[in-house]
């Protein structure tokens, strides 16, 4: 497989998976102020600075808004065509990603990509935001579920097939962690929480797994009573649950074996190797374990390693060194091309 169509199928899904992880994590959000109707400023700023502090895009937020509240937090993670990770530029991104790789992929998974595309850039998109948010984010949701269950349903078990795997569940070990993160400042730096949890708290630990899809695995597990350490241990150490980082740990593993083909218990670069000792680490890690180096840094640490396989990944896969000098001179021609076509910027 080429490795452009590689990194295409790679970041089709992964863009996928962003957008409903955003959806999900604002919806939640929204809901949970209701329960909060007397907030000041400083109150709403509190509530919604995580939210955008989670995706990594603080600073760009900061850029484009001087203050955080529902309204423009809700912008900048929905609409806001300047920030890269937005729902509106996920989906773009996506879909641009799909049409480089038409001939990769099925008719119907390119004809609903198209059509949610369509969907976030009409009036009918925004007219749902205003009347009803919920169900917007109903809809972002069922699409990419929708497009998660046709990729299973028509795509061969090929190559291309491993990449779209391999960008799901990296996205969502990344997604489940940073929501998690969420809560972090409400527990001690170090050490498992003792005191028990004000409405408050135990509202936001809620919708942390209303976030992830999680609390009715979590109440089948450990029944209605929520508690931080165990939410933590569900959803970074839970080997069944869908969502949990190990469990889209273990996938990502396995999706970076079936391009290789390389057993487990080897490997043959440093995605494999990353993944696999990342894997190791979930699965002979407790809750102790977690919270004796404080929740925060633990993620800190996980989203780290992370990026680190995506980076191998990158540099095993995608990025691929010239070989000959002739190639290295065709490089060079297209780049000298490039820049002759470029207009001349003006005063």
């Amino acid at each position: 497989m080429l490795s452009r169509v590689a990194n295409n199928l790679y970041w089709m899904s992964r863009y996928i998976e962003r957008a409903e992880s955003i959806a999900r994590l604002v919806d939640v959000n929204l809901q949970l102020l209701l329960d909060f109707r007397n907030l000041d400023d400083a109150g709403l700023a509190a509530h919604w600075m995580p939210i955008v502090q989670s995706s990594g895009d603080e600073e760009q937020f900061r850029r484009l808004h001087q203050r955080a509240t529902g309204q423009t937090v809700t912008q900048f993670l929905v609409f806001q065509a300047a920030n890269p990770n937005s729902i509106v530029s996920s989906i773009a991104q996506a879909r641009e990603n799909a049409r480089m790789v038409r001939d990769q992929i099925t008719v119907e998974l390119w004809e609903e990509i198209n059509r949610l595309y369509l969907f976030l850039h009409s009036p009918r998109a925004e007219e749902i935001w205003r009347e009803n948010p919920s169900d917007f984010f109903r809809i972002i949701r069922n699409a990419s579920l929708l497009l998660q269950g046709l990729t299973d349903a028509t795509i061969v078990r090929n190559e291309g097939w491993s990449f779209i795997q391999a960008g799901r569940y990296l996205e969502r070990a990344d997604k489940t962690s940073r929501i998690l993160d969420v809560r972090h400042a409400s527990l001690p730096a170090q050490g498992a929480p003792t005191a028990a949890l004000n409405q408050a708290d135990a509202l936001g630990w809620s919708a942390v797994l209303r976030s992830c899809s999680a609390w009715d695995a979590y109440k089948a597990m450990h029944g209605a009573e929520v508690q931080p350490a165990l939410v933590a241990e569900f959803l970074l150490l839970s080997d069944d649950f869908p969502r949990s980082v190990r469990f889209c740990v273990r996938r990502l593993d396995h999706a970076l074996r079936s391009i290789s083909g390389v057993a487990e218990g080897r490997f043959c670069n440093d995605a494999e190797k990353l993944a696999g000792r990342l894997l190791a680490e979930f699965q002979f890690s407790t809750a102790d374990d977690i919270f004796d180096i404080g929740l925060h840094t633990y993620i800190d640490v996980a989203q780290a390693k992370l990026n680190a396989i995506g980076e191998a990944l990158f540099q095993a896969y995608i990025f691929q060194p010239f070989h000959t000098q002739e190639e290295h001179e065709l490089r060079q021609q297209e780049e000298q091309q490039q820049q002759t076509a470029r207009p001349t910027p003006t005063a």
